[in-house]
C-alpha cells in the first residue's frame, strides 16, 4: 500500500496515520501533531458568542499546496462553532473556531485531514 507521502495531487486518499492531542492553556495555545489526520481537544476555557479564536497546528506532514479539511466532531454544543483551516505553510497550518451560539466553556473535539495538493 502506497503512503500519503507517494500520493499525486487530485488523487484518492486511503487509511492516514492518525493521532490526537490536546491543547495545554487555553483555546490560542499551539499544538503539535504530526500525522495525516487527527483529533485536537480544544481547550475547555470560555469562548464569547459571536467570537472567534486562531490557534497554530505544527505539523511536519503538511506543505503550503496542501488542502486540510478540519470540522467539529464531537463534544460540546452541536452547530454551535464554525471551523476552518487557514494559513497554510509548511510544517504548519491554522484553525479558527467561531462561536456563533451563546457563550460557552466547552472543549471541543476538531477532527481533521491533510489531502495532498499541488499549485500546477
Amino acid at each position: 500500500m502506497s503512503s500519503i507521502f507517494e500520493a499525486t495531487a487530485g488523487s484518492a486518499i486511503g487509511p492516514t496515520t492518525g493521532g490526537t492531542v490536546t491543547q495545554a492553556t487555553n483555546k490560542g495555545t499551539a499544538v503539535t501533531l504530526n500525522t495525516e489526520s487527527g483529533q485536537i481537544t480544544m481547550n475547555g476555557a470560555e469562548l464569547a458568542g459571536a467570537a472567534e479564536v486562531s490557534f497554530q497546528v505544527n505539523n511536519d506532514r503538511v506543505t503550503a499546496t496542501d488542502v486540510v479539511v478540519v470540522n467539529h466532531s464531537s463534544a460540546g454544543t452541536a452547530g454551535s462553532y464554525l471551523v476552518q483551516a487557514n494559513s497554510l505553510a509548511a510544517g504548519s497550518f491554522k484553525v479558527t473556531v467561531a462561536n456563533v451560539g451563546s457563550t460557552a466553556s466547552e472543549a471541543i473535539v476538531l477532527s481533521f485531514v491533510l489531502l495532498k495538493g499541488a499549485s500546477s
